[in-house]
């Protein structure tokens, strides 16, 4: 299994919403970066991001035209598999819901596949992305995304642990049956609970 890089894994402090933090999780107030590889630089100029597999016609935005798309604030908690969770992230970004308006998906879609630049994927099942559940993440605490933390944009689903939020989103593959994405194929959860501290396979 690859290794985690990383530049710090947060600072502890005593949580006062202890509801709020899964099993097994501390609060952090940094936003620790964890990645499998080096970090890419996509320009905006060459930044493209597509729904296809199972659809009945594929689609892919430029950055322009992406960012033209109607656009919601999030205010969200995220939980890391390394054991951090972060509270009150303020996200600005496109909801899954509003781009699966552009597409007609084939009736048997059940999972999706995320793909992003530098190769990564990440399989998901659809019910997890639909209905406000997750989001297309462009500007983060009222800044563009930073590189380190998956910008220009990141796939961002709070309710499983992070490794499922794809950095530097490029796409979403829909498919009928489900598959392993990168860290999924290494021994980690097909899909990645932090309120059951899905974190390895054995714990499905």
């Amino acid at each position: 299994m690859a290794s985690f890089f990383n530049k710090g894994f947060g600072r502890k402090r005593e949580s006062l919403s202890s509801d709020r933090i899964p099993p097994g999780q501390y609060e952090t107030y940094d936003f620790p970066v964890l990645t499998a590889g080096p970090t890419p630089r996509i320009p905006l100029t060459t930044w493209s991001f597509a729904l296809e597999g199972l659809v009945e016609a594929p689609i892919q935005w430029s950055w322009e035209q992406f960012n033209a798309l109607p656009k919601q604030s999030f205010t969200t908690d995220i939980h890391c598999v390394t054991k951090w969770s972060k509270l009150d992230t303020h996200w600005e970004g496109v909801s899954i819901e509003t781009l699966l308006e552009h597409v007609d998906l084939k009736p048997e879609v059940r999972y999706v596949m995320a793909y992003s630049y530098g190769d990564y994927t990440t399989n998901i099942p659809l019910d997890d992305l639909r209905l406000g559940k997750a989001f297309i993440g462009i500007n983060f605490e009222g800044k563009p995304l930073a590189p380190e933390h998956g910008g220009p944009a990141r796939l961002v689903v709070p309710h499983l642990y992070f490794w499922k939020s794809a950095k530097w989103i490029k796409g979403l593959r829909f498919m009928e049956s489900d598959k392993p994405g990168f860290w999924e194929r290494g021994g980690y959860s097909m899909y990645g609970d932090p309120w059951k501290e899905q974190r390895y396979r054995t714990d499905d």
